[in-house]
């Protein structure tokens, strides 16, 4: 997707359609009604957030969240950004089975990929997360709770920052029922409590924010340990995946192709700021500014990565 000024006639009628698609989802979660999945493997159902900044219009519906089915119980990977995101998403599992849910997998610390937690309360699932999630939470929850109020008001009511209760330090193997997921805690990347959740049944990989497609990449780890953990990611093998936001139909490895250049682009331009001897605003003014075009929200997040990538780099021997 790209972002432009001036936009074709097909590229306005896709915002277009991404528009009207948005209400409807929007008016679905405010109202309790189900808000669209697809199974993208055998008990594999998605929900695709927008890719719009939080907002009253969407209530923070901005990640991609789901759930796996197994023969005993549901586990949930991620719950979206507030507690009425979590509600529909509830209602979806609802739609699709009455088996309990057993498990809420909070696969980092994001906003928009856990306030929906509350929602799950009344199912007494056990709460899973990397084992440096709660101090994340506890560092940043406040804050987090305090932005959420200010961009929704009182459809923020009930959102809460639900620790976890079983923590992830390596790898660890959940059962539903007659399928195993295997949760792998990685190193300092897209932040320092990243989970990725592998359905060993079906093949398929829930990487989260370690894989943005369309939205620009979120630096709030370790660029250098971002791109290590993605020649991580490369090796695997999974048969199907989902991303933290955004959609393709690349196959696999190729889907972290855009990623992949885009952080080693800042990473290659910001050494080559410093060693310029550029001051950090110089940097932030012209590292990766042709990335512009290529990714959505450019503008909000790519400054910030810039910003994050001099301030590790320049302590590089």
């Amino acid at each position: 997707m790209h972002l432009q000024r001036e936009q074709s006639t097909p590229m306005r009628i896709f915002f277009i359609v991404a528009a009207l698609v948005l209400l409807t989802q929007t008016a679905a979660i405010a109202t309790g009604r189900a808000f669209p999945v697809e199974e993208v493997a055998p008990g594999n159902f998605v929900h695709y957030g927008s890719h719009e900044e939080r907002s009253p219009a969407n209530l923070g519906d901005n990640a991609n969240v789901g759930f796996i089915v197994g023969q005993r119980c549901v586990a949930v990977v991620d719950t979206g950004g507030s507690l009425p995101v979590g509600k529909a998403l509830r209602e979806a599992i609802r739609a699709v089975t009455s088996l309990p849910v057993c498990y809420v997998i909070l696969t980092h610390v994001h906003p928009d990929h856990f306030f929906g937690a509350a929602a799950f309360a009344d199912d007494r699932p056990q709460f899973v997360g990397h084992a440096e999630l709660p101090r994340a939470l506890a560092a940043r929850g406040k804050f987090y709770l305090n932005t959420l109020k200010r961009d929704l008001s009182d459809q923020a009511d009930g959102s809460e920052v639900i620790a976890p209760t079983i923590l992830v330090k390596d790898e660890m193997s959940l059962d539903i029922g007659n399928r195993e997921l295997r949760l792998r805690a990685w190193p300092v990347a897209h932040t320092d409590n990243d989970l990725t959740v592998l359905d060993e049944r079906t093949g398929t990989l829930w990487l989260s924010d370690l894989l943005f497609l369309q939205h620009t990449p979120v630096i709030d780890g370790s660029i250098i340990g971002f791109l290590k953990v993605l020649d991580g990611l490369a090796r695997l093998r999974p048969t199907h995946f989902v991303a933290g936001h955004g959609r393709t139909d690349a196959p696999w490895p190729d889907a972290l192709n855009d990623e992949r250049r885009y952080l080693e682009l800042v990473a290659r331009q910001t050494r080559q700021a410093l060693k310029s001897g550029r001051t950090i605003q110089q940097a932030v003014d012209s590292v990766g500014q042709e990335e512009a075009g290529r990714w959505v929200n450019f503008d909000l997040y790519h400054r910030r990565n810039v910003t994050s990538a001099y301030t590790e780099l320049e302590w590089e021997d």
